[in-house]
């Protein structure tokens, strides 16, 4: 498939993605307030989108909020930008910036990001990750393949997820103990930026062929 066709598959699929609406609470201590009162358990079904990010890997992401890797720099701004603060995760940057994939992913509404961190492209021999970056078309599908329509809390995790890529992955675990294609462990999940929710891994996924 050439390049600017999966361009275009992801770009349709970013931008297909419907923006969640938030429901505000109110007080449900008279019946006419009791409409108004049903957005309240979506809320709580929210929260986890705000809980504390877990996992073995977070202790490396900087903890200075000023720091604009830190977790709540990067809930200000799109996953792109908010990717390129964070030390974790600057070989996977400069992958989607070789791919031309950062407007891409800064302007879509709501993703699901399965982010490898540095460690993850480490065990790729540097001969093969040299001709993978230089390989926009197969880079761009093993980008896309990382990248799934719609903000995805812990709770929503397990189980298999259409990528933009086209083929599915799946996601087995619970709790705080997580594993991508039965391959990857999530090792920093829930990490919150302006449009996505990343869940930071420790290998690389390779599509289905």
């Amino acid at each position: 498939m050439r390049l600017t066709k999966i361009s275009a598959l992801a770009a349709a699929a970013f931008f297909t993605v419907s923006i969640a609406a938030c429901g505000s609470s109110s007080d449900d201590s008279s019946g006419a307030a009791a409409p108004a009162a049903a957005p309240s358990p979506m809320m709580s079904s929210a929260a986890p989108e705000t809980m504390t990010n877990f996992g073995p890997g977070c202790s490396a992401v900087p903890t200075d909020e000023s720091n604009p890797g830190s977790f709540a720099s990067m809930a200000k701004v799109p996953v792109a930008t908010a990717a390129s603060g964070n030390p974790v995760l600057s070989t996977l940057v400069a992958a989607v910036k070789q791919a031309n994939l950062v407007d891409s992913l800064n302007t879509a509404p709501d993703l699901t990001v399965f982010a490898p961190a540095n460690s993850a492209f480490d065990k790729i021999p540097a001969a093969d990750l040299k001709k993978v970056l230089a390989d926009k078309k197969t880079l761009t599908s093993i980008l896309t393949f990382h990248v799934v329509p719609g903000k995805l809390t812990p709770e929503q995790l397990a189980g298999t997820h259409k990528t933009l890529e086209g083929g599915s992955l799946t996601v087995e675990g619970s709790g705080e103990m997580f594993k991508v294609d039965g391959t990857s462990a999530v090792v920093c999940g829930n990490v919150q930026t302006a449009n996505a929710t990343v869940y930071i891994i420790d290998t690389v996924l390779m599509p289905k062929k």
